[in-house]
């Protein structure tokens, strides 16, 4: 059994119900916590693209840290996913923040295919705005408290990233 935070992403095509779909699967599947709301957010990297709309999910199961990868390869190919570019616009984008062992302690991998804490959490907004406001008292491993790491972003970063007023 363990814990994982998913960071959610879309900016092709629906977007909200990209997102919305994977959310479902996960809850269908009966491993979802919990979810954050919308947030709609600039694109990340060096490719320009369209806006996001962003989502953190918990989920927790009967996966290990490759299981919940798998999971999240899973639902990127049922949502059309290609990977042509990378940092590139994407049906759904979905990362394995951190997973947590059953005994709470983190899961920790250097492994290329799936590096946890995943690497650039601490520095994307769209990804702790959302996780904050769905824990507020989360901490990323190794990097500490997620309000803290909020606090230390640039305040543009953090005012980019806005919550989604459509039906959530």
């Amino acid at each position: 059994m363990s814990r994982a935070v998913l960071s959610l992403g879309a900016n092709l095509g629906d977007r909200a119900a990209a997102l919305r779909a994977a959310i479902s699967a996960l809850h269908d599947e009966g491993v979802l916590v919990a979810r954050s709301t919308l947030y709609e957010t600039p694109p990340w990297g060096p490719v320009e693209q369209p806006p996001y709309l962003n989502a953190v999910a918990v989920v927790r199961g009967e996966r290990d840290a490759a299981g919940w990868l798998a999971r999240a390869h899973e639902l990127e190919q049922a949502a059309g996913r290609t990977r042509d570019v990378r940092w590139g616009a994407r049906t759904l984008d979905v990362d394995v923040v951190t997973v947590t062992a059953d005994d709470g302690s983190p899961v920790l991998s250097d492994d290329p295919a799936l590096t946890l804490p995943h690497p650039r959490a601490a520095e994307r907004a769209f990804v702790l705005v959302p996780w904050l406001a769905l824990d507020p008292t989360a901490v990323l491993p190794g990097s500490g408290r997620v309000a803290d790491l909020v606090a230390a972003l640039p305040p543009e970063e953090v005012a980019a990233v806005v919550r989604w007023e459509h039906l959530q």
